[in-house]
């Protein structure tokens, strides 16, 4: 890191290292970030011995990454249990808090997931900011831009401070715990091998097509964190309101004024409903859906 860089460090339930999530765009009005997508790993820039300790490498030999991930054939994710303390959106001590607690029940809950399903798997590390600094994805923060998930390292970067602001000051607990399952879900589709695919596809498409890629990438992301909500939502004490709450938002971080890399607003909210209701990762297969589906 960046002389000056002030990280707070932290370990998941099943994290080896820290953590860092979301990656925010600015292509959005009124300060709201739109989600981001994952950084691949093709990044020239690389973190000092000091800022990361190891990462994991996950190997796994899948066949068809898209169609037929053995993450499609395991069932629900199961009930998931989450009580994290409350947030205030004014002190980043206590949305580093809440944060941090949501990233222990996303990696318990994907964690256990991917055992059942035979996949290896590691919890991404968590990288907290308040100050500038680097990571193998690049310089963060940029403008616009309040997290990430750098794919280079498996590191979930998320700007404490930045993110409140990026949302306007909000006080609403869920929005932020489904900002943080959907970046988790680049996580889910980089350890079952779909990233790497869609990345490989992407690469040699043509501007058309590679946005469409994207969209189904960002739209999957979408119905992941939905399954993840939708598990522990119980646990979380989220209703109906707190569910409209994160459509709304989901609608904000859409594609507007010319962007087609995240889907409409329709389909963000379709793919997100999605996984809130059906809990299963299976529902979520955005590769093999209609177009009309991925717009």
């Amino acid at each position: 890191m960046g002389l000056g860089v002030s990280l707070s460090l932290g370990t998941g339930l099943a994290a080896v290292g820290f953590t860092g999530f979301l990656a925010f765009s600015a292509l959005l009005p009124t300060a709201q970030p739109a989600w981001g997508e994952p950084i691949g790993p093709d990044a020239t820039q690389v973190l000092s011995a000091e800022s990361v300790s190891s990462t994991e490498t996950t190997t796994a030999t899948i066949e068809d990454p898209l169609g037929q991930n053995p993450l499609y054939a395991n069932g629900e994710l199961g009930e998931v249990t989450c009580r994290p303390p409350q947030m205030d959106a004014d002190d980043p001590k206590s949305v580093e808090t809440f944060v941090h607690s949501i990233a222990d029940c996303l990696d318990a809950a994907w964690g256990a997931y991917f055992e059942e399903a035979g996949i290896p798997f590691s919890s991404p590390n968590r990288v907290y900011w308040y100050a500038a600094g680097n990571s193998p994805c690049g310089p963060f923060p940029k403008e616009g831009t309040a997290a990430f998930y750098c794919q280079a390292n498996q590191g979930l970067y998320l700007g404490v401070e930045d993110i409140v602001a990026a949302s306007a000051g909000s006080d609403e607990a869920e929005a932020y715990t489904f900002l943080l399952s959907h970046e988790y879900g680049h996580h889910v589709q980089g350890q079952s091998m779909i990233l790497a695919e869609f990345r490989s596809l992407r690469a040699n498409a043509d501007e058309e097509t590679a946005d469409e890629l994207t969209r189904r990438n960002e739209l999957q992301a979408n119905c992941l964190g939905g399954v993840f909500v939708g598990s522990a939502e119980e646990s979380l004490g989220y209703g109906k309101s707190e569910r409209a709450n994160i459509l709304n938002s989901v609608g904000l971080r859409s594609d507007h004024a010319g962007t087609s890399t995240h889907g409409s607003v329709e389909n963000g909210r379709l793919w997100t409903a999605h996984g809130l209701d059906r809990l299963d990762p299976a529902a979520c297969n955005t590769w093999e859906a209609r177009e009309e589906l991925v717009r």
